[in-house]
């Protein structure tokens, strides 16, 4: 048999930040492929609505409000999968945000905002689901969303930037240390893709023509072009790739400039 299964049928998935954009596309893509879907954000509304889109694919959806940045949300969130579904197969970590302010203007709050919603959530729902990966002893998939920004500089801003090159490592390391266990832990990395968070900078023209002079396939991402690179990392398609960012990008990474 040369080509494995990209299904993910009776697997248990959980995705942070699914209210809507990315998190809501991954959501649904997982139920698609087989998965019951946890579903975390801030927002229950938002939720409800990627909850339907989940059960249109004859899933099970967990909805579970709460805010990722918080410990004490996280084990819940988990606890609660656990309880429900017996165990935890595939997380995305896809929770996040930016402030684009300029190096010189960034202040403590907006540090520590970006900082723990981008950063210190992924790593505590890595740190949570492992434990229960590694005890039920049959591992599973921890896929976290980068950015092209955590590996070439970007005018976004320099604490995004920071916190998409920490889970980057972060993915390197995780890998490093429970490959034992079965656990594979990759990144994506995207460059630009049409969500609400980008409708804004995307209706801009000249906005939109800098983007496209430095990606060669002189085009902006859509949703569904995510979906098939998670479902491969989270499937046995991908069970032997380990440690490792995939840049959804449109070729954007491989210039020089």
């Amino acid at each position: 048999m040369y080509l494995p299964s990209f299904r993910l049928d009776g697997k248990r998935a959980i995705v942070t930040g699914a209210g809507r954009g990315i998190g809501r596309a991954l959501a649904s893509a997982l139920a698609e492929a087989g998965a019951d879907v946890a579903i975390l954000s801030r927002t229950a509304a938002d939720l409800e609505e990627t909850a339907q889109l989940i059960h249109k694919q004859g899933r099970n959806a967990l909805v579970i409000p709460g805010d990722v940045t918080k410990r004490e949300s996280v084990v819940q969130a988990v606890r609660t999968v656990k309880e429900e579904w017996g165990g935890v197969d595939i997380l995305i970590n896809n929770a996040g945000m930016n402030i684009r302010s300029k190096a010189l203007d960034v202040t403590d709050d907006e540090w520590e905002t970006i900082m723990n919603t981008n950063l210190k959530s992924a790593f505590m729902f890595a740190q949570e689901t492992g434990r229960v990966m590694k005890e039920q002893g049959t591992g599973g998939r921890i896929i976290s969303i980068t950015s092209v920004g955590g590996h070439v500089a970007l005018r976004t801003g320099v604490v995004y930037a920071a916190t998409k090159a920490a889970i980057i490592q972060m993915t390197k390391v995780l890998a490093l240390e429970w490959g034992q266990y079965n656990i594979n832990v990759n990144a994506i990395g995207p460059w630009y893709f049409k969500t609400p968070l980008t409708e804004k900078l995307l209706a801009d023209p000249d906005y939109v023509q800098d983007i496209l002079d430095v990606t060669p396939l002189k085009r902006v991402g859509e949703l569904p072009e995510l979906a098939g690179p998670t479902i491969f990392l989270a499937s046995d398609a991908g069970s032997y790739v380990h440690g490792q960012t995939l840049f959804v990008d449109g070729g954007m990474t491989i210039q020089g400039f």
